[in-house]
């Protein structure tokens, strides 16, 4: 009876955690790469454009509230963040930063009229330049982004408060340089703080999956959010879960 048992009551393997991929833009030299888990509950979203021959635009957003109850302050700032994208990073020649710190202003502005008021929105946005393997960003009190290059992962914390708590939040630009092989993740609050037995996955969970990343963005990705479900042994459900990722080529 025990063999039978023992036959026919294997334990079963752990399905794969089902990760949603979103289709990364062509860029020059570089490749990019959005995953998420599907059970969205929270107000995570991502928006991308290329916004001239050589800038390509993309920004991670966190609208606080329950996923029905923030989508028109969701679909508002996703049209801002592309039609104020693409007027103010079209020249040829401008100041990046410059134009970063007006796309912040313009989110908040236009976050807190959806809103009708108050609303907080973290918020990471950078602006690639494909022909300088630069980024231009502005991180409004989202998870910091981290960086990778050859010797080290570094943190890009905040340079501002989140969108949409004061119609004048000052925010600073920064602009960091991706070297050859170089990559960026940039994960939202559930990726953080997943948790398991009292401890959570934390950035150093982001941070030791990007110390050994050889692969491309979507391969990262994917990798980032296959070790929160390990870490947790379960799929996340307790908030958004998503990673943004970035890595330059040879």
């Amino acid at each position: 009876m025990r063999r039978l048992l023992t036959k026919f009551f294997k334990p079963q393997e752990k399905a794969a955690p089902e990760i949603v991929q979103t289709d990364g833009p062509a860029l020059l030299g570089a490749d990019m790469a959005i995953a998420y888990f599907p059970s969205c509950t929270g107000g995570d979203f991502h928006e991308f454009a290329r916004v001239s021959p050589t800038r390509f635009l993309f920004g991670l957003l966190d609208v606080a509230g329950k996923r029905e109850t923030s989508q028109a302050v969701r679909q508002a700032a996703r049209a801002c963040f592309r039609a104020a994208g693409e007027e103010l990073f079209a020249a040829e020649e401008l100041n990046e930063s410059d134009a970063m710190v007006e796309l912040a202003r313009r989110l908040n502005l236009e976050i807190m009229r959806a809103a009708g008021g108050v609303r907080s929105c973290p918020a990471f946005a950078g602006c690639y330049n494909e022909e300088l393997g630069t980024m231009c960003y502005v991180n409004a009190g989202h998870t910091p982004g981290l960086l990778r290059d050859r010797s080290s992962v570094v943190e890009l914390p905040a340079t501002g408060l989140p969108l949409g708590l004061f119609s004048l939040a000052p925010t600073d630009a920064r602009i960091v340089g991706l070297e050859p092989q170089a990559s960026l993740a940039v994960v939202s609050r559930g990726v953080v703080e997943a948790a398991s037995r009292k401890q959570e996955f934390g950035l150093a969970g982001v941070k030791s999956v990007l110390e050994g990343a050889t692969g491309s963005a979507k391969d990262l990705s994917q990798r980032i959010l296959e070790e929160v479900h390990s870490f947790m042994q379960a799929t996340p459900r307790h908030n958004d879960v998503t990673a943004l990722t970035l890595t330059r080529g040879n």
